[in-house]
């Protein structure tokens, strides 16, 4: 894989979503899960996406198990919860790995492209955030503790280039 449009990640339905569809847009690409004391990011990443999705911003939510069996559920679960306790309505993708020989291609392509702290190419916990712009570069990797308002300068950026 060469872009991040030739990924084609599977929806919480099981069916394929072709990146190449948001070609032009700005992503925003977060590991998450429903038991973790950031799960409540999901109304800034919620509030993001409904401020920002007319002007071209995509956020997109996989979530995860590896860190601390905080993802127990499956895609049901995690649909009905997200709905319930936080109103979400941007594409919530098939549970995933993103650490390890099961990581997802597509995170194993945002690690190398965007390394953490000190190069690390690990993820480290949920949470973890990738802003990518709208040509498909990978902008930043942002951690677990930066909230999505602390974001919303990088994102205007992005969406006015």
């Amino acid at each position: 894989m060469t872009t991040i449009y030739d990924f084609q990640p599977k929806l919480a339905d099981d069916t394929e979503f072709p990146l190449e569809q948001l070609r032009g847009k700005v992503m925003l690409i977060a590991n998450t899960a429903s038991k973790c004391g950031f799960t409540p990011q999901y109304n800034g990443l919620e509030h993001i996406h409904r401020q920002f999705k007319a002007r071209g911003l995509e956020v997109m939510a996989f979530p995860c198990n590896q860190f601390g069996a905080q993802e127990p559920g499956d895609a049901a679960q995690i649909g009905a919860f997200c709905e319930k306790n936080y109103g979400v309505s941007f594409p919530l993708f098939a549970k995933i790995d993103v650490n390890g020989e099961h990581a997802a291609p597509l995170f194993t392509y945002l690690k190398k492209a965007a390394p953490g702290l000190l190069g690390s190419k690990r993820i480290k916990w949920n949470f973890t955030k990738f802003l990518v712009r709208r040509d498909g570069t990978v902008f930043k990797r942002y951690a677990p503790q930066t909230r999505p308002e602390e974001m919303i300068s990088d994102i205007e950026a992005l969406l006015a280039e």
